[in-house]
């Protein structure tokens, strides 16, 4: 298939409220001339940025006000994205994260995390493959790289980025030769909501720029990459992790965030 062209079509983000899905939103705006459907739980956010991305005459944008952590939610979306747009291209970049020790997690806040970052997304995804085929679209599932690299300290949302990775990949061979393309996006660190606060502490230095972030991210989507880390230094990291014993790599990683966590008084 040919690199997507994002002008003039239809293409849906999740989480487009903040951090790396806004900024993904404004890519696709002012680089690509992309039109978007935006979803997200706050709907003055999405206002905002609709009025930004539309000063442009040649942009048009919908937002969607939903939380998708909840099932009859993201159906309506669906219905909504489906019966108004000729889809081209979606992104499903919502989710949330629990940096801290495990159990320090309460299982409610933990079931949201497992709706919002796994069934929704399988959901959606499963729900809006028949529509970017009949487009020669792509669907972009944003993973990270804490589920190529186990992240104690993370564990719980680690766990859930490993279920996207393998079902990103495993879809992008089922669907081989299908008129659309399936892109699992893997960054590492990004300096984002999700990511502010002491408990970060030193490991803000690995932060990527959500910025930089977005752009890889849709460049990857653009020319149909199945799988992609951004950064040059994640990359060479990843590759060498991979060469490494697991229990090794996984001690550093432990080490590095428990020292982050106790600087903080979080443990």
């Amino acid at each position: 298939m040919k690199p997507m062209n994002f002008r003039g079509r239809a293409v849906l983000v999740t989480g487009a409220s903040s951090g790396l899905g806004r900024e993904m939103a404004r890519q696709l705006a002012t680089r690509h001339g992309a039109h978007l459907i935006l979803v997200a739980r706050r709907g003055d956010r999405l206002e905002e940025l609709k009025r930004e991305l539309e000063a442009d005459p040649a942009v048009r944008v919908h937002p969607i006000v939903a939380d998708l952590s909840k099932l009859e939610e993201v159906d309506r979306v669906i219905d909504e994205v489906t019966s108004r747009h000729e889809l081209y291209a979606a992104i499903l970049n919502a989710g949330i994260t629990h940096f801290g020790a495990h159990d320090k997690l309460e299982w409610r806040d933990f079931q949201r995390m497992l709706d919002l970052n796994v069934t929704g997304v399988v959901r959606m995804a499963t729900q809006l493959l028949g529509p970017l085929e009949a487009r020669e679209g792509g669907l972009m599932l944003v993973s990270s790289l804490t589920g190529i690299v186990t992240v104690p300290y993370q564990t719980a949302y680690s766990a859930t980025k490993a279920f996207l990775i393998h079902y990103g990949w495993g879809l992008s061979h089922e669907l081989a030769g299908k008129n659309l393309s399936i892109t699992t996006y893997a960054p590492g660190g990004v300096d984002t909501e999700m990511t502010i606060g002491e408990n970060f502490g030193s490991l803000r230095r690995w932060l990527m720029p959500a910025s930089q972030a977005a752009r890889e991210g849709v460049e990857a989507l653009r020319r149909r990459k199945p799988l992609h880390i951004p950064g040059v230094t994640y990359r060479w990291g990843t590759a060498l992790v991979g060469m490494l014993p697991r229990g090794l790599t996984t001690r550093i990683v432990a080490a590095q965030y428990r020292r982050a966590l106790e600087k903080a008084g979080a443990l």
